[in-house]
């Protein structure tokens, strides 16, 4: 998988300071106190960036009670090994986005207004009888062949990286 794109889904999770953050991780099981101690971050910041890292399923963790001060300490370890799983999860459920949104594209009509205020369904410019509810103005059928077959040329496009 390209660096980059798994670069940019981190970031799309965590952010540029969650991506900072792994690349100061220990290699192995770390503990989020230790690590905010060596690194000198925020602990909640570094805790926020390992959670969602384990929400996402690129990390996971252990608990361990102070039997002493009952308190836990969580044992961390990251499994970016995962990210190319994550990232065709991430591609199938675009994939079925797309697939959705060109179906409704073609099986509805549209009107829209001069000021394009918003784009409207027939059944709803119909019962306000053409005219925007927003600005007052006309409403026009709006044709959405062009963004028909951009939808359909991309969902091509993707089936046929699949297929690679």
């Amino acid at each position: 998988m390209d660096d980059s794109v798994a670069h940019q889904y981190l970031v799309k999770i965590i952010g540029e300071d969650g991506v900072a953050i792994i690349k100061k991780l220990p290699p192995g099981e770390i503990v989020d106190e230790e690590v905010a101690a060596k690194t000198e971050l925020d602990i909640n910041v570094i805790r926020k960036t390992l959670f969602k890292l384990y929400e996402n399923r690129l990390a996971g963790y252990r608990r361990e009670r102070n039997p002493d001060t009952g308190w836990l300490t969580y044992h961390w370890t990251l499994h970016l090994d995962n990210i190319d799983n994550r990232l065709d999860l991430e591609f199938e459920k675009l994939l079925n986005n797309l697939k959705e949104r060109l179906e409704f594209e073609m099986n509805n009509v549209f009107y829209i207004c001069n000021n394009k205020c918003a784009r409207f369904l027939f059944e709803t410019a119909s019962e306000t009888d053409f005219i925007c509810p927003v600005c007052g103005n006309e409403l026009f059928y709006q044709d959405n062949e062009e963004l028909v077959r951009k939808l359909s040329d991309r969902i091509a496009e993707m089936e046929s990286a699949i297929r690679k």
